[in-house]
């Protein structure tokens, strides 16, 4: 009984729960990429490219008949639409957190007391 509530334990830590969150996020916006990769890039920017070779997809693009180099390319443009947006949320991120930690502190009691203390001496 001791081994499944240390699992349990072990499970339901916030790190567990937050990386199982961050996979599971990770998944559907690696899907999302793909569609935009496929559905959206290809066929506005790549066409004329793709076109030119006589190719209807990015993934058909070989060199010598065998070297299918077309699946890395739409591999590395994955990854630098996924770096971007990346950068783009951790800029958004430490834009916030340093608005945030700008903000001055509350004045103190001891600020306080004193400000009643001139505001009644000047009355």
């Amino acid at each position: 009984m001791g081994m499944l509530k240390e699992f349990k334990e072990f499970a339901m830590k916030g790190n567990v729960v937050d990386l199982a969150i961050g996979v599971i996020i990770g998944a559907a916006f690696g899907k999302i990429v793909s569609s935009l990769i496929e559905d959206v890039i290809t066929p506005l920017l790549l066409k004329p490219a793709l076109q030119a070779a006589h190719l209807t997809e990015l993934k058909d693009l070989t060199l010598f008949g065998i070297v299918k180099y077309g699946n890395f390319l739409s591999a590395v443009i994955n990854f630098v639409i996924v770096a971007f947006v990346l950068f783009l949320i951790i800029q958004a991120m430490n834009t916030a957190k340093l608005k945030k930690a700008e903000a001055p502190p509350p004045p103190t009691p001891t600020e306080t007391l004193l400000t009643e203390i001139r505001d009644a001496l000047k009355k």
